[in-house]
């Protein structure tokens, strides 16, 4: 989709901002690489780079030429080729050098149609039986009209070796007269809708320089397609009619995002869980929570206008279902893979999901049928929780971290076995990120978490960031970034807390 010239204006001012190789290559004339480049899915022989050409007169094909080199004047070649760029895929591209060195740094660029894209830094995963630490930034919920990217910014200049991106990279709603800076265009639910939501999406500089800077890990949450979706059942549809809006929705995201070509997407149907190994250091499991989901527990059904309910707050009491051990929130088939994925020798096992996975009650619990629960995430399905943590517990597994978003707050906690028995211990450990710019919810609310579950140990919706890790054999240093003017594109970011944890001893500490 090409911008218009607000945008193209805003991306010239704000690249001033940018680090020197972001900007060392921009085209001139009539631009072709708009929407900046990215990287993604590190293996240690192997990366995949994206960019996707703009512009109303592309023909239908255009031969993308990218070079992988190991030094920024590309005089060391390490890898080169030429892909089609389709109009029927947006004229994204991705591309998958393989054959690379372990644990080393590479620069790549893209040229078509007589133009250059900016460069672009990666590197890949190191060697599988390599000694190795891991810096990583942690992030999620970006909607675009509800503040500025200073967070990304910040990430931009960090040096991490990977960033992972745990859902909302879009949200798909209409904008309202508060935006910050609105939408365009009514709410998504055509892949045009969801290409165009991209494409200003990734028009922001911050956010093309923080792809810029490093490796992505991404998966989705619900609003790259439709708030509180669960399989086959959307917000206004369900059945085949909302299939379609999600195949749509997927291929959108697919198309924007650099991910290899095995997840493009068939029809409404698209594999993004898979699994990240990080030398003898740690492995790394990303999942998906909304595709093979059941749906939300004891959620009135639809009428003529849609679901006449959506994700709510839920008791045992008056729920029944909630409790069903039939209820899943990865689908049966995703929670075998990780069940048998876990790997006991390496130091940590760092899982990537959507959501807040300890217990919130929102009122308090005095046993199996008390509390009060928001039943879109984990709280939703306790008996897929039980099994999960179960799991842990019994292969006494060390290091196992679960990273989360979605609920725009800054939440650190310890991870029980049992949060139905006082008496279950720590088991792993837990860092939710806040949102880069999505509202939170009111402080009190998260005072009132706090309150009636003694797991979690740190809680601020009232902070915009993300989560900065150091990991390595001895310790996971997990650091709570916060924006301090959310509404400011050059705003500072300053550290709120810091935590450890040590792998022989689950539960986070305060640093």
């Amino acid at each position: 989709m090409p911008l218009d010239r607000r945008h193209l204006l805003t991306l010239g001012a704000a690249a001033l901002a940018a680090p020197a190789f972001v900007r060392h290559a921009r085209a001139a004339d009539v631009p072709r690489f708009e929407l900046g480049v990215a990287s993604g899915h590190p293996e240690p022989d192997a990366l995949v780079l994206w960019t996707r050409l703009t512009g109303l007169d592309l023909p239908a094909e255009v031969p993308v030429h990218w070079a992988l080199a190991e030094d920024e004047a590309f005089s060391r070649i390490a890898a080169s080729g030429t892909e089609i760029a389709v109009a029927a895929d947006a004229h994204s591209v991705h591309a998958e050098p393989r054959g690379l060195d372990p644990g080393r740094g590479y620069f790549y660029r893209f040229s078509a149609l007589g133009r250059q894209s900016d460069t672009g830094r990666s590197r890949t995963a190191p060697a599988p039986d390599a000694p190795a630490t891991l810096r990583a930034a942690v992030a999620s919920c970006q909607r675009f009209d509800h503040g500025q990217w200073a967070a990304w910014r910040h990430v931009a200049a960090q040096d991490v070796d990977l960033v992972m991106f745990l859902g909302d990279y879009i949200y798909e709603y209409e904008s309202g007269p508060q935006a910050v800076r609105p939408h365009d265009g009514p709410q998504a639910r055509t892949l045009a809708q969801y290409r165009a939501r991209y494409a200003q999406y990734k028009s922001d500089p911050a956010l093309q320089a923080a792809h810029a800077a490093g490796p992505w890990l991404l998966i989705w949450d619900d609003h790259e397609v439709d708030n509180d979706y669960a399989a086959d059942q959307g917000q206004w549809l369900q059945g085949a009619a909302f299939l379609r809006q999600r195949a749509a929705a997927y291929k959108a995201w697919w198309e924007h995002q650099p991910v290899p070509k095995a997840m493009r997407p068939v029809g409404p149907d698209a594999r993004i869980h898979h699994r990240l190994d990080w030398g003898r250091l740690a492995r790394l499991h990303a999942v998906d929570n909304r595709q093979y989901r059941s749906t939300q527990a004891c959620v009135p059904g639809f009428g003529l206008l849609g679901r006449n309910g959506f994700a709510r707050s839920v008791s045992p009491a008056r729920c029944a279902e909630l409790r069903d051990p039939a209820r899943t929130l990865l689908g049966q088939t995703q929670e075998r893979w990780l069940a048998d994925g876990w790997d006991p020798d390496r130091r940590w096992n760092l899982l990537a999901q959507q959501t807040l996975m300890a217990r919130a009650s929102r009122t308090p619990v005095s046993d199996h049928y008390s509390g009060t629960y928001w039943s879109d995430g984990w709280d939703g399905y306790p008996a897929a929780r039980q099994r999960l943590l179960q799991g842990v517990a019994d292969r006494q597994l060390p290091g196992v971290v679960t990273l989360g978003g979605d609920v725009h707050a800054h939440v650190v906690a310890g991870l029980k076995a049992d949060f139905d028995d006082p008496r279950s211990p720590v088991i792993a450990s837990e860092f939710c990120t806040t949102s880069i710019s999505s509202n939170g919810a009111p402080q009190g609310l998260i005072d009132t978490l706090l309150q009636h579950n003694p797991h979690l140990l740190y809680g601020r919706s009232d902070q915009r960031g993300y989560l900065a890790l150091q990991v390595d054999d001895r310790q996971l240093q997990a650091t709570l970034m916060a924006v301090q003017r959310p509404q400011d594109a050059l705003s500072p970011v300053s550290v709120a807390a810091r935590f450890v944890v040590d792998p022989r001893q689950p539960g986070p500490q305060r640093d």
